[in-house]
């Protein structure tokens, strides 16, 4: 039996899990790492404890499953997208914190942009829109802030990378300096009709093409892990962004097949081939992945605060000890008594692109309690969930039958239920939730031989649950109208003019 090792870098944990060619999980490991918040607004990570932590989670999860490094056939890395590393060649370390994707500091750079004109040309090559989520910004930044740095970049002594190019660095002993197309395409800088960096695109951020990586197909051998390390010999087989990756995972091949991830933020893409769909209700026009000289696309919208809410009822307000809590205490009473929960903590994402609204309690009385607090939470992740399907269903002119769900947050069941209700769909969860990390899985043993196609891979994919709708057409509506209004009172809230 053959088996995958999948490395999951993801925004607060690194996690490894080892699965067999069955599709299913045999060992897994996590460890979460420190968030840094240096100012409102702005988000951190350190990139040396992102190597370090999902080095030792690999160790681990192949500890855990008894097996050495020459019984994998191949590592598929999938990671959190956007987040941006710069480092100097020469000696392999980072010249700053990597600014994640949540980070908001590049508001007023976009804003200029947009202003003089250029997102019409940004939208049209990138299928992004001018936004401080996407790389590109991210990047000059770090080159205008960091003493010396842009010299060093145009001298060509510095590197830059979303996590899946640092991580590849590293395992490979610096040798290889590459990315794959699905995450090239969230940078501002590629153009994904040509599948390369774009001139244009480098000359209007101002980041020098001497510091990007090369871009490569989201399944191939790209080369081996570094003999110094323990995972040693080992072929490195795929790459995906994490949402790209989780829509491989779900076995959503075909256009119109749509899957949503309930992470730290929600994202939902919808497969549409081989045409680069362009948006016309804010959704994302993005590369789903590469594999040989064929690319395929998705339509993507994104939630900047998903299961991160519930994190903030346990760590900002101490409402719970753990996660696995929240359901309980929502549960605990029937409705939100009217309280609307907008967590808008780092702007809104789609389909408003708002990066200076910010969150709102609404309807709180005398009566509000802490349950109230943690159902108005939990369904603010399905409202906003809610926004996209009725954003895509606009671009794509087609009504969904279903919706695929995959991420940590699926396991609460109160949560699936009012989206199902919100909805009026099924909502179905597969037995395998880990499909951004099983999508890199599936990608990597492609590569390797493990699965000749990908119809041998769609037959493994098996619903675990299905959440149909137990409300009227007429009450999901009216429970939306509501949301809406609450939304509506968030924009625009941090901006100083």
């Amino acid at each position: 039996m053959a088996f995958l090792l999948a490395l999951d870098q993801g925004t607060t944990s690194s996690r490894a899990i080892v699965f067999s060619e069955s599709g299913e999980i045999v060992a897994i490991a996590q460890r979460e790492f420190q968030q840094h918040f240096p100012q409102s607004g702005w988000v951190e990570h350190d990139p040396l404890e992102i190597w370090t932590s999902q080095l030792d989670v690999a160790g681990e999860a192949l500890a855990s499953a008894k097996l050495k490094p020459t019984d994998i056939a191949a590592i598929g890395i999938t990671n959190q997208r956007e987040t941006i590393v710069l480092w100097d060649r020469e000696t392999g370390e980072p010249i700053h914190r990597a600014i994640v994707w949540q980070d908001r500091r590049t508001a007023n750079t976009c804003e200029e942009l947009r202003a003089a004109g250029r997102e019409p040309m940004v939208q049209e090559k990138t299928g992004l829109l001018l936004d401080p989520y996407f790389s590109g910004t991210k990047i000059a930044w770090l080159l205008d802030h960091v003493a010396g740095a842009r010299e060093a970049a145009e001298a060509g002594r510095l590197a830059c990378g979303t996590i899946d190019t640092w991580l590849i660095y590293k395992l490979t002993g610096g040798q290889l300096h590459i990315t794959d197309a699905s995450n090239a395409s969230r940078t501002l800088l590629m153009n994904i009709h040509s599948g390369d960096w774009d001139d244009q695109l480098l000359e209007c951020l101002r980041v020098p093409r001497s510091l990007l990586p090369t871009i490569k197909s989201s399944s191939e051998i790209y080369g081996n892990v570094a003999d110094s390390l323990p995972l040693a010999g080992i072929p490195i087989g795929g790459i995906a962004g994490d949402q790209q990756s989780a829509l491989f995972g779900q076995t959503c091949f075909d256009p119109g097949k749509t899957k949503n991830t309930y992470g730290t933020g929600c994202f939902m893409l919808m497969n549409t081939g081989d045409k680069a769909v362009a948006s016309k209700n804010k959704l994302l026009t993005t590369v789903a992945w590469r594999i040989g000289d064929s690319t395929e696309y998705a339509l993507e919208g994104s939630v900047f605060i998903g299961g991160a809410v519930v994190g903030w009822l346990r760590d900002g307000l101490g409402l719970i000890k753990s996660s696995s809590e929240v359901e309980a205490l929502a549960n605990s009473v029937p409705d939100t008594d009217g309280v609307v929960m907008v967590p808008a903590f780092t702007g809104l994402g789609a389909p408003h692109w708002d990066p200076y609204a910010r969150g709102a309690i609404l309807g709180i009385t005398r009566g509000t309690t802490s349950a109230h607090f943690a159902r108005a939470a939990l369904e603010s992740i399905a409202f906003q969930v809610t926004d996209l399907i009725e954003a895509m269903h606009g671009d794509s002119g087609a009504p969904l039958t279903e919706l695929r769900v995959d991420g940590g947050a699926t396991a609460n069941n109160l949560l699936l239920q009012f989206q199902a209700d919100l909805l009026q769909i099924p909502v179905l969860r597969p037995q395998v939730t880990e499909t951004t990390a099983l999508g890199a899985a599936y990608l990597a043993g492609l590569a390797a031989g493990v699965w000749n196609d990908r119809n041998a891979i769609a037959q493994q994919w098996q619903v675990e649950r299905e959440f149909h709708p137990n409300i009227s057409a007429d009450e999901a509506a009216s429970r939306h109208a509501l949301w809406q209004r609450a939304v509506k009172r968030s924009f625009d809230w941090a901006r100083e003019n």
